[in-house]
């Protein structure tokens, strides 16, 4: 086996499947950044959900938005659901696993603020719950999905918007979705304080 050969391959396939995605997924992206501006503005927060490396992507936006992306500005109200293991893990044994998001959408969120819900396959329990948790407290969704978005999409009401990677493999998503969480990080700086030059 070449290694160096399957190695260098790997960055090729990323390559192109960003290079390809960006067309499809700009105007989402996009979209995504000025909803989720919007909801900062009118004093409204993000919640942030995933399971795995999802998780991760959603702690890693969360960190941006309460942080700094790359440049200086003031902190940005986002809350990571993934963070908490006490909270989830009580809320796992007491009720289920697929609950543990939207029992903290049903405690924390308000009308006029936005879920951002990471799953690659879109096929994920909680994600799902989630979602509708955050639909019956008049939320918006932004939802981060790969291959053909599974019941995520399904799921989508006008408003809502939907980022989905068209690729099967989950680590071709994965490295577009964190792609893309620049991309919507970037965005709302721009947005908020103009053009970084």
């Amino acid at each position: 086996m070449d290694l160096l050969s399957r190695i260098a391959g790997q960055f090729e396939e990323s390559a192109r499947t960003k290079l390809s995605a960006a067309e499809i997924l700009a105007g989402p992206i996009a979209d995504a950044a000025q909803l989720m501006v919007n909801c900062l503005l009118g004093s409204g927060k993000i919640l942030a959900c995933g399971n795995g490396s999802s998780a991760a992507d959603a702690h890693h936006f969360t960190a941006k938005m309460m942080g700094r992306f790359e440049r200086e500005r003031p902190q940005l109200a986002a809350i990571s659901l993934c963070a908490d293991s006490p909270v989830i893990t009580a809320l796992a044994n007491i009720y289920a696993f697929r609950q543990i998001y939207a029992k903290q959408i049903h405690t924390l969120a308000q009308p006029g603020d936005v879920l951002l819900a990471i799953s690659s396959s879109g096929r994920s329990d909680n994600i799902r719950d989630a979602i509708e948790a955050a639909q019956e407290r008049d939320m918006r969704i932004v939802a981060m999905t790969g291959r053909n978005g599974g019941y995520v999409a399904e799921l989508m009401r006008e408003g809502d918007i939907h980022i989905c990677v068209p690729h099967e493999r989950s680590a071709r998503i994965q490295e577009v979705h964190i792609l893309a969480i620049h991309c919507l990080c970037d965005g709302i700086d721009c947005l908020l304080m103009g053009e970084d030059n």
